[in-house]
């Protein structure tokens, strides 16, 4: 049973980080690559956002965490995405995060931590590769 249509990707700005510009650059480079992106604006909640990706039937979440609550948002987003039984929809994220912090990140679910320096290009590619493939048409 194939999926159609384009990867859909949550773009999220959790917590009360106000800056949003690198969400913006991640948010156009996917809808330039060719995926249908939802961005949720700033101060969302991990609530709003897992709501968001389950009523947007969205295959990925992307955060973008500049306060340094990465470990508590990635956390409660992937709690609420076990129990919504929604685990399928991936979840990455990037921004300020610590290199010492990544690989707890990673034991907890999340699927990729892109830090300063990552170009558009690879956030794109990776998408491609590790989230839904779209059926063909």
């Amino acid at each position: 049973m194939g999926v159609s249509g384009p990867i859909r990707v949550v773009v999220a700005k959790p917590g009360l980080d106000g800056h949003d510009r690198g969400a913006k650059v991640i948010a156009r480079a996917l809808r330039d690559a060719g995926m249908e992106v939802i961005y949720t604006g700033l101060h969302q909640t991990p609530e709003q956002i897992v709501d968001t990706a389950i009523q947007e039937d969205a295959d990925a979440i992307g955060m973008s965490i500049l306060s340094g609550a990465h470990m508590t948002l990635f956390a409660k987003v992937l709690e609420l995405l076990t129990e919504r039984d929604a685990r399928d929809i991936q979840v990455f994220g990037g921004g300020i995060i610590p290199e010492a912090d990544i690989p707890p990140l990673k034991e907890l679910g999340v699927a990729a931590i892109f830090t300063p320096g990552t170009t558009t290009g690879d956030v794109v590619d990776w998408v491609r590769a590790n989230v839904r493939q779209p059926a063909e048409a």
